[in-house]
């Protein structure tokens, strides 16, 4: 029992010599030199920001002060200037972010003042973009609806999640927990490939082959269709889909897989009744970020529709491509200005809002994952 005692005693010790061996490096290198270097660093990166901001010629002197001084500080105190300058550029990042949220929501204000309807007596900035029908910059007044464009992306992303989803979520079980490893180490790589491609040439390919064919094929005036864009664009969300999937399934613990095969399950049931419910949380938020892809998207959209601001008729009629809101900013947004410009912007918040809550909703699928295969509470 002594001994016993003996060695936790002095694995404690060994413990709290470490711990305090690390306080005073720690408390050596902030003295007061290496705060000035810390100072002089991030002061300078931050008028350096602000000169960028604010378009400034001699942003470049502050900017060439940090890098010295930064220099300087990862020769003599590498490890709190390593800490100063993760934490710097974390908050740059984050501060470019919101002056960019900002900036589309500012240059939106005046189209939706524009477009505002009163409604029950109260005047709904904006009302008219999502109750109006009808995008005309040219007649006398002007109307900037955003309703076919929205239309229009609701078709493009449906079609392209009935395409991703299914073959995504089959392709992450086969590689998962099919194939072999040969075969895992062959097909993993060659389907992320896809995810390298540039969705220009994506467009390329549907406009000079898909849309011909259409237009031949279902007697169409320039085959431009919901329904071919929505393939190509599903086949351009697949990587992300079969990536995050395939994490989603892998992380399930062996030991409930093998749990089910020693009860007598065959494998397909096991995948079936054990993997796939016990990763549904992760598997549904690749397809939410497969969705957000989906919605996204501008070059082969642009490249494929017919950029017409109409709704089909009738609405569900796939078979003709109009335009999206990510088409209708790529195709306008050089030659628009005043409230069209603005308009644009708005079409911008439109997405954003949109995507937003889908990047949302995916992470509190997968934390909820975690939570489930951690054993935690919800």
């Amino acid at each position: 029992m002594d001994s016993f005692t003996d060695t936790a005693v002095g694995g404690l010790e060994a413990r709290a010599e470490r711990y305090s061996g690390r306080v005073r490096t720690f408390v050596s290198e902030t003295d007061s030199g290496a705060l000035a270097v810390v100072a002089l660093s991030m002061g300078s990166l931050l008028l350096a920001f602000a000169g960028f901001l604010l378009a400034s010629s001699v942003a470049a002197v502050p900017f060439g002060v940090f890098v010295l001084s930064t220099g300087y500080g990862w020769v003599r105190h590498q490890a709190l200037i390593a800490r100063a300058v993760t934490f710097a550029m974390t908050t740059v990042t984050l501060v470019t972010l919101g002056l960019i949220i900002v900036f589309i929501f500012v240059e939106s204000i005046a189209a939706f003042q524009y477009e505002s309807m009163t409604v029950f007596g109260v005047s709904v900035p904006g009302a008219g973009m999502f109750v109006q029908t009808r995008w005309d910059a040219v007649s006398d007044p002007v109307r900037y609806s955003l309703v076919p464009m929205i239309h229009g992306t609701a078709m493009v992303t449906a079609i392209a999640t009935l395409v991703a989803a299914p073959l995504g979520v089959a392709a992450a079980l086969f590689i998962s927990e099919i194939a072999p490893p040969v075969v895992r180490e062959a097909v993993k790589p060659g389907i992320e490939i896809l995810a390298g491609i540039p969705s220009i040439v994506y467009g390329f390919i549907g406009f000079t082959i898909i849309n011909p064919w259409a237009g031949e094929e279902f007697a169409l005036n320039g085959g431009s269709t919901y329904l071919f864009v929505g393939i190509v664009v599903g086949l351009m969300a697949l990587p992300t889909v079969v990536s995050v999937a395939e994490d989603a399934l892998t992380s399930v613990p062996d030991a409930m897989k093998d749990g089910s095969l020693a009860l007598g399950a065959t494998e397909w049931q096991s995948m079936t009744s054990i993997t796939l419910p016990a990763a549904f949380s992760g598997v549904s938020a690749a397809v939410l970020l497969g969705v957000g892809r989906a919605i996204g998207e501008t070059m082969a959209a642009t490249v494929m529709l017919a950029g017409v601001q109409k709704v089909p008729e009738p609405i569900t009629n796939v078979f003709y491509g109009y335009e999206t809101l990510t088409s209708l900013i790529a195709a306008n947004y050089g030659n628009a200005s005043g409230v069209q410009e603005s308009a644009l912007f708005a079409a911008g918040v439109v997405l954003f809002v949109t995507v937003l809550c889908l990047s949302v909703a995916s992470q509190y699928i997968e934390a909820r994952m975690r939570r489930r295969l951690g054993g935690e509470q919800a």
